[in-house]
């Protein structure tokens, strides 16, 4: 492969801290290298580094001299005054463009519903992404450099990036290096990673999964060289005290044994316990919408229907993500679960033990606190909260959530957007709401920190709601996934590739004229659209549809319900006097009473599934 640029022995320091020292590093034709690592490790700094727009204190940045590259920063340099279309393609004219077919697809994919004569000023934070991602992926490049290229993309948009780049170049062609918090679009486009921490840069073999299992294979091979040590010196002890008073006093030495990393992993999550202790919080009655419509009227008459005929029962203990196109009403959605907006129809119940907290991609709460510093604002909290069974002080949610010591003593105003993100969430789960409701919780932190906080919510004891663009978190901190569609809200048993297939099968979607998104006439026709989900469904009543989803919602928990008390029964069981046959038998008794009576509610929730066309 032939080398395109690098760098050798580099140093790079800031008047405060020293990110570089003695880097040696290369790219090679053929390599997507994800780049990893903290909050201030400098990912950024390395990807300016290699793409020559910063120079190094000492060593040498090398590039080969036909090599091009191109760059894509966490902010644009676009003009505001711009229209998208110069913004895009430049003083090109629109025959020498618009044949291309590479150009067109680019386009199809990124700004298809932005109009191409406004201004770049009016734009959206999201859509000004979308050109500027546009504007470089038009030009030929041999070598891309992109830092954050998912901040502000829906789910759609970055598949389609993620695609783009999987094919922009023949194998073994081109390079491609890329700084992102994006755990499946790392998985889905790189074959390399590069960990940035402490100074150095150590490269892995793979995308992101791999780059994991090999980080947890280091941490074990230094643990073991760890024990070699703690051993040698152990014999170093024992031969320095072989006198009577070492005899005498028989000093004791332990060492901790290798740990076991992958045997008896226990599950993510104790749903059964969660739920149960979200019941004791909550109550049966959460949030239930019924033939909720919310309709924005224009100035001339009924304008855009955002929201139509919506049926949706949340739960306690419901852990439900929600995925839609920007604009296609989740902040409306959520506005309407918190009782902040009144539908245009049909009801909205809220139960009455019902406490929202909201993490909002603003974090304007924060602005309260001004210079405060977080020891300061965290000392005004004494209570604890429940997370995984057990009560929590604030200082040990703060050291979960990746704070250190000196971070107690610094102002509020002076935190980074991650820092604060997570000294939001920490001081939410403080004032112990039971509905939690999270708008983009992964914005700023990296991917340790993602970790972390899944960690965390892995063991809170509520109702969970999270809209977020990031499909790994989605799925992995969600147990339900559903989707904004039509105005409708529809349950993804797939997941988010489910919400891909649909929503490019959607009549919104056909009309938006893209042509990367249109399909024959009848796919759009088969494509299905909220709670009408197939022909058999289409025949029911919308009340009819309600009773059955709100039948195979209650069978869903009272099967949970039963399949706990089985369990109570077999620990009984398992501490019985096994020569009691007697007691055995009733308990097993029980236990086939407890499996017919959950075989009977299955069997109910497949003939309402069944109805439904689900």
């Amino acid at each position: 492969m032939a080398f395109l640029l690098g760098c050798e022995k580099v140093r790079v320091e800031f008047p405060t801290k020293t990110v570089f020292d003695s880097v040696s590093l290369g790219v090679e034709e053929g390599d997507r290298i994800g780049i990893v690592g903290r909050n201030g490790d400098g990912k950024s700094t390395l990807l300016a580094l290699l793409a020559g727009t910063l120079e190094p204190d000492d060593g040498r940045v090398l590039k080969n001299g036909t090599v091009h590259v191109g760059v894509l920063g966490q902010a644009d340099a676009l003009a505001d005054d711009d229209t998208v279309e110069r913004a895009v393609v430049g003083d090109l004219p629109e025959y020498q463009w618009a044949g291309d077919a590479r150009v067109r697809d680019i386009i199809a994919g990124l700004a298809a519903d932005i109009p191409w004569d406004a201004r770049v000023g009016t734009l959206s934070g999201g859509q000004r992404r979308r050109v500027d991602l546009a504007r470089l992926l038009i030009g030929d490049w041999d070598v891309l450099a992109l830092d954050e290229p998912t901040n502000h993309l829906d789910v759609r948009a970055i598949t389609w990036l993620a695609g783009h780049l999987k094919a922009r170049w023949k194998q073994g062609a081109g390079a491609l290096l890329v700084v992102t918090h994006d755990r499946w679009f790392l998985d889905e486009v790189c074959t390399r990673m590069w960990e940035v921490h402490d100074r150095v840069v150590d490269p892995f073999e793979g995308g992101f999964s791999a780059y994991i299992m090999q980080r947890v294979e280091r941490d074990r091979l230094a643990a073991l060289a760890e024990q070699k040590r703690q051993n040698d010196l152990r014999r170093e002890l024992a031969w320095l005290s072989r006198g009577a008073r070492a005899r005498a006093t028989k000093p004791k030495f332990h060492v901790a044994l290798a740990q076991e990393l992958i045997a008896d992993v226990p599950p993510l999550r104790n749903e059964l316990e969660l739920k149960r202790m979200a019941m004791a919080r909550l109550g049966k009655q959460v949030v239930d919408l019924e033939h909720m419509t919310v309709r924005f009227d224009g100035e001339d008459g009924p304008g855009r229907t955002v929201l139509d005929d919506v049926d949706w029962i949340i739960g306690p203990g419901d852990r439900y993500g929600i995925v839609g196109a920007n604009g296609a009403g989740k902040t409306t959605l959520l506005r309407v679960i918190q009782g902040l907006q009144k539908p245009s129809a049909g009801l909205v119940k809220i139960g009455k033990t019902v406490r929202f907290a909201v993490l909002s991609q603003h974090l304007d709460d924060l602005a309260r606190f001004g210079d405060d510093r977080v020891r300061q604002v965290v000392g005004r909290y004494s209570r604890r909260t429940m997370l995984d069974g057990k009560e929590v002080t604030p200082g040990q949610l703060l050291e979960k959530l990746g704070f250190t010591r000196a971070d107690l003593n610094e102002p509020v105003s002076d935190l980074s957007g991650g820092q604060k993100r997570r000294l939001a969430l920490m001081l939410i789960l403080l004032d112990e709401p039971n509905v939690l409701i999270l708008d983009e919780p992964g914005n700023d932190l990296d991917t340790d920190m993602l970790a972390s906080v899944e960690d965390l919510l892995d063991g809170w004891p509520g109702t969970l709601l999270l809209v977020t663009h990031d499909r790994y978190l989605m799925e992995r901190v969600t147990d339900h996934q559903f989707a904004i569609l039509d105005g409708k809200v529809r349950h993804l048993p797939g997941g988010v590739d489910e919400y891909l297939r649909l929503s490019d099968a959607s009549p919104s979607s056909m009309a938006a004229g893209n042509p990367a998104r249109q399909r024959p006439a009848h796919a759009a026709d088969s494509g299905l659209s909220g709670t009408e989900a197939s022909p058999e469904s289409s025949r029911l009543s919308g009340g009819e549809i309600r009773t059955l989803r709100k039948l195979m919602q209650s069978n869903e928990r009272k099967t949970e319900t039963l399949n706990g008390r089985i369990e109570d029964v077999r620990a009984q069981m398992a501490a019985a006097d096994p020569t009691d046959f007697s007691a055995l038998g009733d308990f097993q008794a029980q236990i086939n009473d407890l499996q017919a009576q959950i075989d009977a509610l299955e069997e109910e929730w497949l003939e309402a599934a069944e109805k439904l066309g689900e």
